[in-house]
């Protein structure tokens, strides 16, 4: 039998299915959706942190004595910051579980939120924005990692379109808030407000929140039972190599996802970052609130895309399954992303620059909203269709493949932001927007390759993905 498209990870086994589900009935129905709300709090937070920055940035260039361009590398570290951040959060969570390192972690987002709103020089910004970005880092891997855990394969798009629609709330209110805040008081107000909600996640993980590894598979469960044999445990057999999911990136079908989420991430930052320079210069919209509340089109279409690519997502999977007779082929997940990295995401990225460029009054505005609302919705149809086969493939390391897809994205977005300013400055913003959508689709290019040839690419190189009766 040769691999192709229609090979299976492995055929299932009615009786090794029927033992595995039970590990998803540990919680209830109610359980899970509390859960999801608890991760989705908690997934809001790198947002804010991320989000809030932007519409305050002509204001802290000020406050900071800088330039936008200084201030936007600033922001690229902190990006590179989250997300090594969440490759050190997954890969200790796969070993201690889920709620110790949500717990380690959010003192550092609450020290480091007090730290950026006191600083008064750009090192101190960068140091403790640093620490602000390493804390909130678990936020979006862990609670992958947990909707991977306590929902099985045919819900688990469902599942994490909830919890992206939750999430990605914040790409709404984030830059409203952050605008507000800069606009009617002081962009510290708003690092302090995140502080506080650090603070708070951390009292509702401690009292709320249980451990949802399944049962024996984390590695310090494996220690103990060593241990209780009468095995002698080395002192470094506790620690974990934080870049040991970057591993996974060997796998042809991961590093191809995690490039494809790349490209489609970069034609939200690209519509995001210079916001201020852009729109705001062209239209004249000064207020910061105002600013802020230009993201609010993306956000909802991202609210609208995450629940809406979960479940078709879903239901392709049963669907193709179905018709293989039960044979589950992973990569038609990927399937529901393809309308999205093809159309809505380079053309609203190229419209944008356009109408930015050459429409000017409320028109302009509302075409720019429009595209930045079909962008959200594009974004979400990539991103949650991706985040699930990542899981799926890789269940029992569910965590770690999604900070290794994220972290690994986030390190080449770090540079990609840093020069976004700098291209716009030297060829405008229609070259710039039509770079980042040629990109795009470089991106549908590549989950169609991993469509079409997703069986042969995991022969290729296996990472431990995981079997069909162990989804």
């Amino acid at each position: 039998m040769t691999v192709s498209e229609e090979t299976p990870l492995l055929n299932d086994d009615e009786g090794d299915i029927m033992k595995h589900e039970l590990i998803y009935k540990r919680f209830s129905t109610r359980q899970k959706r509390f859960l999801v709300t608890i991760v989705s709090g908690c997934g809001l937070l790198p947002l804010f942190v991320s989000l809030t920055i932007y519409p305050a940035i002509p204001r802290m260039v000020k406050d900071l004595d800088s330039t936008p361009e200084v201030l936007g590398f600033a922001v690229s570290l902190s990006v590179l910051s989250m997300s090594i951040g969440a490759l050190t959060a997954a890969s200790y969570s796969t070993f201690y579980g889920r709620r110790p390192i949500y717990l380690l972690a959010y003192p550092f987002l609450v020290f480091g939120s007090i730290g950026v709103a006191q600083c008064r020089t750009i090192p101190e910004l960068l140091f403790f924005r640093i620490l602000q970005c390493g804390g909130a880092s678990p936020g979006f891997a862990i609670g992958a990692g947990v909707i991977g855990d306590i929902y099985k394969l045919e819900e688990r798009g469902t599942a994490m379109g909830i919890f992206l629609a939750a999430v990605l709330l914040g790409c709404s209110v984030a830059p409203v808030a952050g605008g507000l805040a800069a606009q009617y008081a002081s962009w510290r107000l708003m690092q302090l407000i995140i502080g506080v909600l650090g603070t708070f996640a951390f009292v509702v993980i401690w009292f709320c929140f249980p451990e949802t590894s399944h049962p024996g598979a984390r590695g310090i469960e494996n220690l103990r039972m060593q241990a209780d044999k009468g095995i002698k445990i080395r002192w470094t057999q506790y620690l974990v190599n934080p870049l040991s999911p970057l591993g996974l990136l060997r796998s042809p079908n991961i590093l191809a996802v995690t490039l494809a989420c790349f490209t489609a991430a970069l034609t939200f930052f690209v519509l995001m970052v210079p916001i201020a320079y852009t729109m705001g210069v062209r239209y004249n919209i000064k207020n910061n609130a105002l600013l802020g509340a230009c993201a609010i089109p993306g956000g909802i279409g991202e609210m609208v895309g995450a629940p809406l690519s979960g479940y078709i997502s879903d239901r392709t999977v049963i669907r193709y399954r179905k018709s293989r007779a039960g044979v589950w082929y992973p990569e038609d997940r990927l399937r529901a992303a393809l309308t999205g990295a093809l159309v809505l995401l380079p053309l609203s990225t190229m419209l944008y620059g356009f109408t930015t460029a050459y429409v000017e009054g409320p028109v302009g505005v509302a075409l720019d909203c429009i595209c930045l609302f079909v962008n959200g919705i594009g974004l979400e149809l990539v991103l949650s269709p991706a985040s699930s086969y990542v899981v799926d493939v890789l269940h029992s390391r569910s965590a770690e493949a999604v900070a290794a897809n994220n972290g690994f994205r986030s390190v080449i977005l770090s540079f990609a932001i840093a020069g976004i300013m700098p291209m716009i400055e030297a060829h405008g913003v229609v070259f710039t927007n039509f770079i980042a959508a040629v990109v795009a689709w470089l991106g549908f290019g590549l989950l169609w390759l991993t469509i079409r040839y997703g069986g042969s690419m995991r022969a290729w190189c296996d990472v431990g993905f995981s079997k069909a009766e162990t989804n």
